[in-house]
């Protein structure tokens, strides 16, 4: 094992002290305008989200006019279903080479973690719980974080150590920090 893999494990072991990789006072051109276009790129991925629902909705409706009511019995499906379906969507594409799904890629965003490094599939499923869950309990209010801090990170980007970015801003040659 070498040095330089020594001192990471070591770090790692001790609570990896890393600091945040993206400063908005040295950087603003990665902050600007992310939280419009982050409830922009929402409901573009709720209508994403919505699409495949509504086709399973009217083909068990059509199912159980078809069979005379008994392929009705799978509506209870539809709400697992959803649920299933909405995890894998954000895991997969936030935790994606893009990280970013379908939606914050049209709005030329991307997820990175608190210190640099891009999302994986467990992190962008997590980040989809925490965002339902205080989007539930704490109602909309939730997204009053936001305007308030300088990385323009809601309350569940802050639990979780993510932070969005304007893709294009990162990939600009003035900014090493793409992986």
């Amino acid at each position: 094992m070498s040095d330089s893999d020594y001192r990471r494990n070591a770090d790692w072991a001790a609570g990896d002290q890393r600091g945040p990789a993206f400063d908005p006072w040295l950087q603003p051109e990665l902050f600007r305008g992310v939280l419009g276009r982050r409830v922009a790129a929402f409901l573009i991925d709720l209508m994403l989200l919505a699409i495949p629902v509504v086709l399973a909705v009217t083909f068990i409706s059509v199912f159980g006019l078809v069979t005379l009511g008994l392929g009705w019995s799978l509506f209870w499906l539809v709400s697992p279903a959803t649920v299933i379906w909405a995890l894998v969507y954000y895991g997969a594409t936030l935790g994606g080479p893009y990280s970013a799904t379908l939606g914050m890629r049209a709005m030329d965003l991307e997820m990175r973690t608190w210190y640099g490094e891009p999302s994986y599939f467990v992190m962008g499923a997590v980040h989809a719980i925490l965002f339902w869950l205080s989007i539930t309990m704490l109602s909309p209010l939730v997204l009053l974080v936001g305007p308030f801090n300088a990385r323009r990170r809601l309350l569940h980007d802050i639990v979780l150590g993510t932070v969005v970015l304007n893709s294009s801003a990162l990939d600009s040659p003035a900014h090493p920090a793409r992986y």
